[in-house]
């Protein structure tokens, strides 16, 4: 077993919080090192926990759209990684789900993203990804706007996919007219390379 693996299957096992989530620890994830890009965010929702599948939900179905792949490119891990902040469905609150763990990035982020060597892209979803990725920026909208300083860095910030999130994007048509397009074009060439 390699040091991917073996820090895979600790992560897996990891019970660090299970006292604080509802339904019990299930850390979800897919990264292996030869994966060019990386979705980073936030934790994964309650069907994606039922399921043991990240992103399995409309908003995994609105993702793979706005990056022009095929369910099959999006969960493989040589491919794509996916590391949200909060390993395991956090529960839900009076707004939708709680935020991510608090113990879950520093045990393990830094770990998990050594094991990304060609790693070339990552798309942040949401505030909490924002926080770690892209800190400089007070808000996704901000960042999301500031899309053609980022990408050519190879950090991407985008509005999260949910459908609870279709007033922003009636709000900012930019998004679909220009981010888009080139969103699915970088992806497009780093699966292709």
């Amino acid at each position: 077993m390699d040091d991917c693996q073996r820090l895979l299957s600790a992560v897996r096992a990891c019970r660090l919080c299970a006292a604080n989530l509802p339904l019990g620890p299930r850390p979800l994830l897919q990264l292996a090192p030869a994966a060019r890009i990386l979705l980073a965010g936030q934790a994964p929702g309650r069907k994606a926990h039922d399921s043991g599948v990240p992103f399995d939900d409309a908003s995994g179905e609105r993702l793979r759209q706005w990056l022009g792949v095929e369910r099959a490119t999006f969960y493989d891990p040589t491919r794509i990684a996916i590391l949200p902040m909060g390993l395991c469905y956090p529960g839900s609150g009076p707004s939708g789900d709680l935020p991510p763990r608090p113990e879950c990035a520093p045990a393990w982020r830094e770990a998990l993203l050594a094991q990304l060597p060609t790693l070339q892209l990552t798309l942040v979803l949401g505030q909490y990804a924002l926080g770690w990725h892209l800190p400089q920026y007070a808000t996704v909208s901000a960042a999301v706007a500031d899309w053609q300083a980022t990408l050519p860095r190879g950090v991407l910030a985008l509005p999260h996919p949910s459908p609870r999130n279709q007033r922003w994007l009636s709000q900012h048509p930019w998004f679909a007219a220009e981010v888009l397009p080139a969103l699915r074009a970088r992806v497009a060439a780093l699966l292709s390379a």
